[in-house]
């Protein structure tokens, strides 16, 4: 399979080379979901990603798993789960590829992922800033 880039002078990385170029977080109004934007180097193999919300006590409030990314520049709404979302977040990104032997099944689930690369963002939702 070929992939395509919009601009020639970005060369595609090999696997172990590709890192997160950039990770934001934008907060919707309504308190319930947040925008992220996440971009990666070219690539030479589609690079898979999870992203995990996670509150101020570390309990997961919302995950979005990506799998073999056509593309190196991402836009997607997260929810946030449970009743109250107001308070301190972190949005964490594992950037991973899953390594398959010839001689193995294609349609195996079970390898393991080869993490290459993390990026963690914080954000608020609710929480008035106070120097303003």
């Amino acid at each position: 399979m070929e992939i395509f880039f919009q601009d020639p002078g970005e060369i595609p990385l090999p696997p172990d080379e590709v890192r997160i170029r950039e990770l934001k977080t934008e907060p919707w109004p309504d308190g319930r979901r947040v925008g992220v934007y996440l971009e990666v180097d070219p690539f030479q193999v589609r690079p898979n990603f999870d992203l995990v919300v996670t509150d101020a006590r570390g309990q997961e409030r919302g995950t979005v798993s990506i799998i073999e990314s056509m593309t190196r520049k991402m836009e997607l709404t997260m929810h946030i789960q449970g009743s109250e979302t107001d308070g301190e977040y972190t949005l964490s990104a594992a950037l991973f590829f899953v390594e398959r032997s010839q001689e193995e099944d294609p349609e195996a689930l079970s390898q393991e992922p080869h993490i290459v690369d993390r990026a963690e963002r914080k954000f608020s939702i609710g929480i008035e800033q106070e120097n303003k």
